[in-house]
C-alpha cells in the first residue's frame, strides 16, 4: 500500500502532467491538501515534503492542529459549511475561506477579521448544478451580491468555488466546471474585476477541473487515504 508521501508525490506529478497537457504555466494549479480528521503529524510530514496549503472542514478539528503547528508557515483554507456562531474563529485563524455561501456569512467574517491581519481571501460557493440539497449561490444570484461583498472591509474576494454533482462521466464533470469558469469571466467583465481563483476539483474529478481552468484543487482521499471518522462541527 502506498505511503502518505508516495500518494502525495503521485498527486503532485499528476497535477504537473495536467498543466503540461493543457499548456498551463508551471504551478498554475495550487494543491490544497484536505486534512480534515487527519493528524497534525501527518500535516507536518507533508509540510516537510513541500506542501503549504491545507484545507479543513471542521473548526473543532482544525483549531487544535493549528495550535500544534504554529511554528510552520502553513496556509489554512476553510472549505466546509460555516455556521454563524463559528465565523469569529474562522475569520481569525484562516487565510482563505472557500465556502462563503451567504451574504450574511461574508458580513460576519468581515466584521470579525482582526484589523492586524491581512484581508481574508474568500471565494463564493456556487451551487453550479442547482441541486436542492446543496447550499451556495445560484449562478443567477451572483451578480447581485458582488458589490455588497466588495464593499466589506477585511475581505478580499478572489473567486468562486463549487462542488458539482457527483458523476463519473467526464463530459458531465467538465460541463459543470465550465459553467463556473464562465460565471467568473462574466463577473470580471461586468464589474471590471480580476478575480483569479477557481476552487474546483477533488480527488475524483481533478483532471476535468484542471481542463476547465481550476486554479485550486482540493484533494483529500487521494493523498491521505480513506477518511477517518468525522469530527462534529
Amino acid at each position: 500500500m502506498p505511503s502518505l508521501l508516495q500518494r502525495y508525490s503521485l498527486q503532485c506529478r499528476k497535477i504537473k502532467s495536467l498543466e503540461n497537457k493543457h499548456q498551463l504555466d508551471e504551478r498554475s494549479v495550487r494543491l490544497i491538501a484536505v486534512s480534515k480528521t487527519r493528524s497534525s503529524e501527518e500535516i507536518a510530514c507533508l509540510y516537510r515534503a513541500g506542501q503549504q496549503d491545507f484545507g479543513e472542514n471542521y473548526l473543532q478539528d482544525a483549531l487544535p492542529k493549528q495550535r500544534a503547528l504554529t511554528h510552520l508557515a502553513i496556509y489554512w483554507h476553510f472549505i466546509g459549511p460555516i455556521q454563524s456562531n463559528k465565523t469569529r474563529d474562522v475569520a481569525r485563524y484562516f487565510q482563505w475561506v472557500h465556502s462563503v455561501e451567504r451574504l450574511k456569512i461574508a458580513q460576519r467574517l468581515a466584521q470579525q477579521r482582526p484589523s492586524f491581519l491581512p484581508k481574508l481571501n474568500i471565494c463564493l460557493q456556487v451551487n453550479v448544478d442547482e441541486e436542492s440539497r446543496k447550499s451556495g449561490f445560484l449562478i443567477d444570484e451572483l451578480e447581485e451580491v458582488i458589490e455588497p461583498i466588495l464593499s466589506l472591509k477585511g475581505l478580499k474576494l478572489r473567486g468562486l468555488m463549487a462542488i458539482p454533482r457527483a458523476t463519473s462521466k467526464i463530459d458531465e464533470q467538465r460541463k459543470s466546471f465550465r459553467r463556473l469558469a464562465a460565471a467568473k469571466s462574466q463577473i470580471n467583465a461586468k464589474f471590471g474585476l480580476q478575480l483569479d481563483t477557481l476552487s474546483m476539483g477533488m480527488s475524483s474529478d481533478l483532471s476535468s477541473a484542471i481542463a476547465e481552468g481550476a486554479t485550486m484543487v482540493r484533494v483529500g482521499t487521494a493523498i491521505f487515504g480513506q477518511r477517518q471518522k468525522s469530527v462534529q462541527k
